[in-house]
């Protein structure tokens, strides 16, 4: 679910499931990029990650074509021994992600050297108040500090169309945190991707497969930098 210039913000009874066509699947890595990949050295690195449909790859032809699973292709592609474990669903508002945080963590065969969070559209589409998205974006970050598990965030941005006042109680939610909590700021509603309708579905709010690499392109480096020292 998303942002930047939503070109069509008033359909958004969508958040959950839209009804449209699978875009066509991306293009794997050619051979020149295979040939150049750095190998795959070290131990593994575990990242889970927890968000919404933007995580979940809604729509998408298929789970291999979600941004977690495409971002973990681009580091492994960089050399590094890291698997990204999708936790995204779709539909899901901060307060959703909030209550099934703990359970997901419990459930994890290992504990995760990262945490990739992206919530908060939702909550956006749905008109909840910035201080209710902030409260349970605050304790998420909270529950992740006291199990001392870095945390990448994916910084969202509302649209203008909500208010100068809105926009603004809302942009501050994602800097703020990830200064109070110490984690990575990752910006990842970029203009290239959700105010270019090349690069989204149908519904103009999800990435389509082509969306999702310029997402990777413009967030991996950010991740491999929020990886924690000597992984």
């Amino acid at each position: 679910m998303r942002i930047v210039q939503w070109v069509a913000i008033g359909s958004l009874a969508l958040v959950a499931g839209c009804d449209s066509a699978a875009p066509p699947p991306a293009a794997g890595p050619s051979a020149e990029t295979i040939a150049s990949a750095a190998p795959v050295q070290g131990p593994q690195i575990d990242v889970l990650a927890v968000g919404d449909s933007l995580f979940a790859g809604y729509g998408l032809a298929s789970p291999a074509q979600s941004y977690p699973a495409r971002l973990e292709q681009a580091l492994r592609q960089e050399g590094l021994n890291v698997r990204i474990v999708n936790a995204g669903v779709s539909g899901d508002t901060t307060a959703a992600g909030r209550q099934r945080l703990a359970f997901t963590l419990d459930s994890q065969p290992v504990k995760p050297d990262l945490v990739l969070l992206e919530l908060g559209g939702n909550d956006l589409l749905r008109g909840l108040p910035p201080e209710q998205t902030r409260a349970n974006l605050d304790a998420m970050l909270s529950e992740l500090d006291k199990r001392t598990i870095p945390v990448a965030l994916m910084g969202l941005q509302a649209p203008p169309n909500y208010g100068a006042k809105w926009q603004a109680q809302y942009d501050a939610i994602f800097p703020e945190l990830a200064r109070k909590h110490g984690a990575a700021l990752v910006p990842f509603v970029t203009a290239k991707v959700f105010a270019d309708a090349r690069m989204l579905q149908a519904d103009r709010i999800h990435p389509t497969a082509q969306g999702v690499e310029e997402l990777v392109r413009a967030t991996s480096a950010s991740v491999r930098d929020a990886l924690p020292e000597g992984e």
